[in-house]
């Protein structure tokens, strides 16, 4: 089917041809970037970078919209939810809503490829990179005495980043090799962000999302960069669900 021509004008549309294109032969976790990929990438940043709430038919939440999430809370509704926009083999797009003091937990995106941006509202974005090899830094800290049950379940990391994102902002983005684990959190009242993962999610593909908490006290307040840390997975924490809703916004065709 092939869009109209109020589809073909709407920048939805347009990004989702972008990620279509730059996520046809995207590189694997170790492989060089070729320059086509960058340069498919590097027009659907601009294009992320374009995108408000309004092209999305979104109406930012106020605080008294969306009541503060406290620890282990299961009534009133789900601390997050999604707007499924489209998906194809290469990639899936949507919007992610985050309640008043909502997160979404540390964890990670196997193999996979994503770029988000803010719709309104204020994120916090932490992070991290997996060490897979061996040895590394004289200065890392040794990992924290564990059941040996548990030690199967640590994983050494590097936390890259903590940044602060708005809808003035640029998109966050990341690679099967780089910030590929992170955690989100909204700051200041509710929050929503576009979010495009290549390709999506798959347990049958080796696909799954696992999550994380960091183990090393002194990283605990995720204030510095380029630390090393001790993560360990863990089950989807119990104070977060996510739930769904409608998607408001211009239709994506292909």
């Amino acid at each position: 089917m092939m869009p109209g021509d109020s589809n073909m004008t709407s920048i939805v549309q347009r990004i989702a041809r972008q990620a279509l294109a730059t996520f046809r032969s995207p590189p694997r976790a170790g492989e060089e970037a070729a320059k086509s990929f960058l340069e498919h990438q590097s027009k659907l940043r601009s294009l992320m970078t374009e995108v408000r709430a309004a092209d999305l038919k979104l109406v930012p939440r106020r605080a008294d919209d969306s009541s503060p999430v406290l620890p282990y809370q299961h009534h009133g509704g789900p601390p997050v939810t999604y707007m499924h926009i489209c998906e194809t083999d290469q990639f899936s797009m949507g919007v992610f809503l985050l309640k008043s003091g909502a997160s979404i937990p540390l964890h990670d995106h196997p193999g996979m490829h994503g770029i988000l941006k803010v719709m309104y509202g204020k994120v916090r974005i932490s992070c991290f990179d997996r060490l897979e090899r061996p040895g590394g830094s004289t200065q890392a800290a040794a990992p924290p005495p564990l059941p040996p049950a548990q030690v199967g379940a640590l994983r050494r990391s590097l936390l890259r980043s903590t940044e602060e994102y708005t809808e003035e902002s640029g998109p966050c983005v990341l690679s099967p090799d780089r910030d590929n684990l992170h955690q989100i959190d909204a700051v200041d009242g509710p929050t929503a962000f576009m979010d495009i993962l290549a390709p999506p999610y798959d347990p049958d593909d080796d696909r799954d999302c696992h999550y994380y908490k960091v183990l090393t006290e002194a990283q605990v307040t995720i204030t510095e960069k380029d630390q090393e840390v001790w993560l360990m997975e863990i089950s989807q924490p119990p104070d977060f669900w996510c739930g769904a809703e409608p998607y408001p916004g211009p239709e994506v065709c292909f």
